[in-house]
């Protein structure tokens, strides 16, 4: 790595570091916020998760190499961490640190953007389940029950092995379609208690239609629990990613994925753990971080919460 790359990294975790602060001072207007940042592991969390985004956008300005690039295969296999390839290299000479930044865009766009089609499934689904309620409540719930009855990473081997090469916006949507059922009944259970309130029956004596009540007064005061359940469940996205990338049928290598990088790395580790001990901390890292944020999130938006 060169000066500018190190700086680019410094200012990485300087932008993170700011990121914190000022989600810290913003939150200190309200009840909520300060409990989310009194939980002991919420601001940790946040810088890491804040840390690994900023290195992601800034993936050409922080990797020395591109992620592809074979530097040396004759001489530079397995090479051990040094100042020219700070993580070292994999079997086939390329950086490993670079290929860890490139790899945090997708492991992290897939984490993102799958939980997101798993929310708006789950969310639309479980407000439709506990507002109409009766046939349509049954049969829903029915369908939730089967989906969380069936094992997930058995689906998606299934769905996934059907493929050769399957491409990452289809990955994405595999993995948001078999990850919506526990959601459903989160906001299902919410959606039960708020379609009893005034305001929804205020709203149904004015004249709103069962659209507009779920869409404006009903999901809306549903969030909390949606939010902690995204928090919580881009980890286990990620890891689901990670696990199908492992054995071979996630994001194809030699586009740069962390769990890819493991399956790289893996035949080798007896003689250079690095490239498949480093991305396996950075979705350690990352995993935990994300749970350390949702937890702190239940805990800000627990109602039952005394407001101080």
């Amino acid at each position: 790595m060169n000066i500018w790359n190190w700086v680019a990294l410094g200012g990485a975790a300087v932008a993170a570091l700011l990121v914190v602060a000022v989600v810290r001072r913003r939150a200190s207007a309200s009840a909520s916020g300060r409990r989310f940042f009194r939980h002991p592991t919420a601001a940790p969390g946040l810088f890491v998760l804040a840390f690994f985004v900023t290195v992601a956008v800034a993936a050409p300005l922080v990797a020395p190499y591109k992620p592809y690039q074979q530097i040396d295969i004759v001489h530079l296999q397995n090479r051990s961490p040094s100042t020219r390839n700070v993580l070292g290299t994999d079997p086939f000479s390329r950086d490993v640190w670079s290929r860890l930044a490139y790899g945090a865009r997708i492991s992290l766009g897939i984490g993102a953007l799958a939980m997101l089609v798993a929310v708006t499934i789950g969310g639309a689904v479980g407000a439709t389940a506990g507002y109409f309620r009766g046939w349509m409540d049954a049969a829903l719930m029915r369908l939730v029950d089967v989906g969380l009855a069936m094992p997930r990473i058995f689906a998606m081997l299934v769905v996934v092995a059907l493929w050769d090469h399957i491409a990452v916006p289809v990955l994405v949507l595999l993995i948001g379609l078999t990850g919506w059922f526990a959601t459903s009944r989160l906001v299902r259970a919410e959606v039960l208690s708020l379609r009893e309130r005034d305001f929804v029956a205020a709203a149904r004596a004015l004249g709103a239609g069962p659209g507009r009540v779920i869409g404006r007064h009903v999901l809306p005061n549903a969030a909390a629990p949606i939010i902690v359940s995204a928090a919580l469940g881009i980890g286990n996205v990620m890891l689901l990613e990670a696990g199908l990338s492992f054995l071979g049928m996630g994001v194809p290598s030699p586009a740069p994925s962390w769990g890819n990088m493991i399956a790289d790395g893996w035949p080798k580790i007896a003689v250079a753990p690095w490239s498949a001990t480093f991305p396996g901390l950075a979705i350690s890292l990352v995993v935990m971080a994300l749970n350390a944020v949702g937890d702190a999130l239940r805990d800000a938006l627990d109602p039952r919460k005394e407001a101080v």
